[in-house]
């Protein structure tokens, strides 16, 4: 399932460079969205429908991530890593923390659902992420883990 999950965002990245307009921040965008696809047909899919969720979700998110990505200025993408890094260190469990564009209107925010140690001692986070794009919202799941420098780094 692992290596599926990986073949499938390596698919989702290859098509996300031949768009002629892609861009980092269409990039990072399909990787979100690619991550976050899978983690949720994963969770929707059973039995041997269970892989194909898990692709539909990883196609789909990375092609609503690409445009989250398209429509995101620098300014907003600061916003929105400063918010989660200070979220994913600070804020208690099922408590938001938000970040807000004036000059795009663009907003969003994250929640951290839930903390765990892993076996070799780091500390992650699953979270919540909501982010709102000239009125249209968008949400996203995912898990980052504290790194040895202190910042915290999506693994998925």
């Amino acid at each position: 399932m692992k290596a599926i999950l990986i073949t499938l965002t390596i698919v989702a990245l290859i098509l996300s460079g031949c768009a002629p307009t892609s861009g980092p921040k269409e990039g990072v965008g399909t990787l979100i969205g690619a991550g976050s696809g899978a983690v949720l047909g994963a969770q929707v899919g059973q039995g041997k429908g269970r892989l194909v969720a898990v692709a539909i979700g990883t196609l789909a998110g990375a092609i609503m991530g690409q445009e989250i990505g398209r429509s995101l200025d620098t300014a907003d993408r600061l916003a929105m890593e400063r918010n989660a890094q200070y979220a994913l260190e600070n804020t208690r469990t099922n408590y938001s923390t938000t970040w807000r564009n004036p000059d795009t209107g663009n907003y969003g925010s994250i929640t951290p659902v839930e903390t765990y140690r892993t076996n070799d001692g780091r500390y992650c986070r699953e979270y919540l992420q909501n982010v709102v794009i000239a009125g249209q919202q968008q949400q996203a799941y995912g898990t980052a883990c504290r790194q040895p420098d202190g910042s915290w780094l999506i693994v998925k």
